[in-house]
């Protein structure tokens, strides 16, 4: 089965502070590009699956009212939270359990302004 969703993009207004927001929180180098007017940093490779970008361009406004994007925070979503936390997020919903059989979750409000979730089996 292939994924629904097979693109994302996150809003941001201080691009270089999301940056260092984002690969830390992640644990990764996020490569730049210019495409379009839109100045965007890539969050993986679509060879990992399904990715998307941080992007600064006049149409994106950062919000908390938007979709609401989940991205894998591995086994245990805590030390990714932790790191969220440090990086200059806020917590709106700690890590809670959803089910035995889907996991956990939690919620955080990033520098940007933007609502993000996390997700984990534990």
């Amino acid at each position: 089965m292939t994924n629904r969703i097979s693109w994302f993009e996150i809003p941001v207004e201080g691009f270089d502070r999301a940056k260092r927001f984002y690969e830390k929180l992640l644990g990764i180098t996020i490569e730049e590009q210019e495409i379009g007017g839109a100045l965007m940093g890539f969050l993986g490779d679509r060879k990992e699956g399904v990715t998307g970008a941080i992007v600064k361009h006049e149409w994106y406004q950062p919000s908390q009212d938007g979709v609401l994007i989940y991205l894998n925070a591995g086994e245990d979503l805590n030390p990714m939270l932790t790191r969220a936390e440090v990086g200059g997020a806020q917590v709106l919903m700690p890590k809670t359990k959803i089910s035995d059989e889907v996991g956990f979750m939690a919620v955080f409000r990033d520098p940007d302004g933007n609502r993000i979730a996390l997700h984990s089996p534990q």
